[in-house]
């Protein structure tokens, strides 16, 4: 039976935990380290793309949903935008302009804090410490230690931050953790290839 896991995560990351994920990844049907390219990618390059989640997260903050709020009292953009079927498309084509125009010019509060894999997602795209292959592996080392973590095979790291009571220091502690395993435990950067 999965252990429930309330503990700060910072003391259940330890070294067993790393091992016991290297035991899953060895496991593996695929490759854990092959992104969808179909290209492996170094340990190293996927520890850089886990620490530059760190350094986003603590930059524009975490959060354990996503929330996209509108500022309704102040008449936000969807506060009268209708979905009614007596609406002529100028009509609607004027609603859409609005929310356009609103979003644009910040009417909108959008929340700058990210979940767990928005962050991984949006250092994949930035493109400047991973890409999206590193970034499908970091979630798979993830999810590799999470499972470790809790004993379920069918445990994810996205499920595991999304728990009511997880906190930052919960998602930095799995991140350095995942960053400690593929420097330990990752291929080693393939050899460049001569021109």
């Amino acid at each position: 039976m999965p252990k429930t896991t309330n503990t700060p995560a910072t003391a259940v990351f330890a070294l067993t935990t790393l091992q016991k994920a290297q035991e899953l990844v060895v496991e593996s049907y695929l490759s854990v380290w092959t992104g969808p390219s179909g290209e492996e990618s170094s340990g190293e390059a996927v520890a850089r793309h886990l620490e530059a989640t760190v350094t986003l997260l603590d930059k524009d903050g975490w959060s354990r949903v996503h929330t996209y709020n509108r500022d309704r009292a102040s008449g936000g953009a969807d506060a009268d935008l209708a979905d009614d079927e007596s609406m002529t498309v100028k009509q609607m084509l004027r609603a859409l302009l609005r929310v356009v125009r609103n979003e644009i010019e910040g009417d909108i509060d959008l929340d700058p804090r990210r979940t767990l894999s928005t962050a991984l997602r949006h250092v994949g795209e930035d493109g400047a410490h991973g890409d999206p292959d590193t970034a499908h592996v970091a979630s798979s080392v993830l999810d590799r230690l999470i499972q470790a973590h809790t004993g379920s095979a069918n445990a994810r790291a996205t499920a595991w931050a999304e728990r009511q009571h997880r906190t930052h220091a919960d998602i930095t502690a799995l991140l350095c953790a995942a960053a400690r395993f593929a420097r330990t435990y990752g291929p080693a950067a393939a050899p460049a290839q001569a021109a």
